[in-house]
């Protein structure tokens, strides 16, 4: 194992998670040869196949070892079809054993899901963001565009009346919809029966794919391009805000055909996109505040033993047409750590950074007792299995919620924000003294370019020194210092900083933005 990302800090809990996380990811890779090209993905625990959903979430893990960051973003380009759509998945391995051995090359769009085409864009940001690779993705832009054309033109994704991204009556982003007992089965497909509506977790999606656009279209000198998509963004946050924000959270699903479930009340039901939108930026720190404290009141009130739910409260069992999905199980209120590494990162951005910290800890004690990571749990902490889920894999080393956890680690504790490519512009903000910790030494660099960023960080009773070295020629800080503390100065190369302070529910911050070269030792100091 390279050295390009560790944690010091003398805590098992926080050193040894980036180590056990990266050992889940490296047994989920799929590499598959297809037209004689090597491509090489990341798959879920459920499913012998490279979903995009899946790998673009886990690209947020596995960007800080992989080399590869881009043949599977470039096989979802280069299977696009000319109107814009993506394919949900390819595999070159038969799925459903034993009743299917052939090894044919497969590629699926499931019709109800509205939600591939921004993470196929998300992809590809990442694999840029990464790598750094001007060349290619100026070769993927027109895809990429195509993309979001295609959701935001296509009567099955787009809703011309509200002006938002439209799908059938699903659980959140998940792929099979409710048909009040007209389907056997799952229902996948879009009929004369489907029901549909906006779910919130697409149109954040989105708002996040097209601000993502916008940056690459504005580093490569396509400024009219860039603005386009900034103006698309802010109409999605908007009319999102406008239609689903409830005054607490986001409504699960905005109906627009008329139908009810015995026994559901939507008003209350909290669904997981709702992490999402916080750190995709829809919501506001007013509203980040609101849903999070919604979070921690359910765990207060429920017998779960994590609040970071699928769906709450879940629908009666088996109405989405499968026995197995009950109550507590899989996305129909399974607790999932992908949702509990979205609320790690947003907990410590506006101001929880207890239950940041707490969160963090508590997937670290649920892998570190066998050295397994589940997709999901039911509420009592019994793992799911072969025979509770709805596909016929349930492996332990699973990567879209162990890398949504490192994603909260890195970005939230350890504090490290790439904000442009290769940690050219990097937010720093390490959240060490929620944890106890006042000495930690970190790096978190990228393998496929070399690109890093390390600090040294120490806290004492007069102040804090914090030497950074690496990529960076900007750095904007957000440090946390005592509540209580008179700031006497903020150095850099022993002159005199600018800054400013920010207060989150009461934690307090010093922010300041820094031109450098190389490395900068910040001191700020005490009175």
């Amino acid at each position: 194992m390279t050295d390009a990302t560790r944690v010091h800090t003398g805590r098992p809990e926080f050193d040894e998670l980036y180590p056990r996380i990266r050992g889940f990811l490296e047994q989920d890779t799929m590499d598959m040869l297809i037209d004689d090209q090597m491509i090489r993905g990341y798959r879920s625990p459920d499913t012998p196949s490279v979903w995009i959903r899946d790998h673009s979430d886990i690209m947020r893990g596995f960007r800080f070892f992989e080399r590869d960051m881009t043949s599977a973003v470039s096989h979802f380009a280069d299977t696009q079809a000319r109107n814009g759509r993506i394919f949900d998945y390819f595999t070159v391995r038969p799925e459903k054993v034993p009743c299917e051995i052939e090894n044919w090359c497969k590629y699926v769009r499931v019709p109800v899901e509205a939600d591939v085409e921004y993470r196929f864009v998300k992809a590809a940001y990442l694999a840029w963001q990464t790598t750094g690779d001007d060349a290619w993705i100026s070769l993927l832009l027109p895809s990429l565009e195509r993309a979001l054309d295609y959701a935001f033109s296509h009567p099955w994704r787009w809703d011309e009346r509200e002006k938002l991204v439209k799908r059938p009556y699903t659980i959140d982003s998940w792929d099979f919809a409710y048909t009040a007992g007209r389907h056997d089965g799952l229902q996948f497909q879009i009929d004369e029966h489907t029901f549909w509506g906006v779910m919130h977790g697409d149109n954040s999606g989105y708002y996040e794919a097209c601000r993502n656009l916008a940056r690459i279209c504005r580093h490569l000198g396509h400024s009219e391009r860039a603005r386009h998509w900034e103006s698309w963004a802010t109409g999605l946050r908007q009319r999102m805000n406008d239609l689903c924000w409830n005054g607490r959270f986001y409504t699960h699903f905005v109906k627009q055909t008329p139908v009810a479930i015995a026994g559901v009340d939507e008003s209350s039901q909290l669904s997981f996109s709702n992490a999402m939108n916080i750190n995709r930026g829809v919501a506001s720190h007013r509203q980040a505040v609101s849903i999070l404290e919604e979070y921690l009141e359910r765990r207060r009130t429920t017998n779960a033993f994590a609040e970071w739910f699928s769906i709450d409260p879940p629908f009666p069992d088996g109405v989405f047409g499968d026995s197995k999905l009950v109550g507590g199980a899989y996305c129909n209120g399974g607790i999932m750590p992908l949702v509990g590494g979205e609320l790690a990162r947003a907990y410590l951005e506006h101001g929880f950074e207890t239950e940041g910290v707490a969160t963090l800890r508590r997937y670290y004690e649920l892998i570190s007792r066998k050295d397994e990571t589940y997709l999901w749990y039911f509420p009592d902490g019994t793992p799911s299995s072969i025979d509770t889920s709805t596909s016929p894999d349930a492996a332990p080393t699973d990567g879209w919620g162990s890398a949504s956890m490192l994603y909260g680690f890195i970005e939230g504790l350890a504090g490290v924000q790439d904000c442009s490519r290769m940690m050219e512009h990097v937010r720093i903000a390490p959240r060490w003294r929620a944890a106890g910790l006042t000495e930690t030494e970190v790096r978190v660099g990228y393998e496929a370019s070399g690109a890093s960023v390390a600090y040294r960080y120490r806290e004492r009773s007069d102040g804090i020194a914090l030497a950074i070295e690496g990529s960076p020629t900007q750095l904007d800080l957000h440090i946390p210092v005592p509540a209580d503390a008179r700031i006497r100065s903020v150095t850099a190369a022993n002159e005199s900083t600018p800054f400013a302070e920010t207060t989150l529910r009461g934690s307090r911050y010093i922010d300041c933005t820094l031109k450098i070269a190389g490395g900068a030792e910040i001191a700020i100091r005490y009175a």
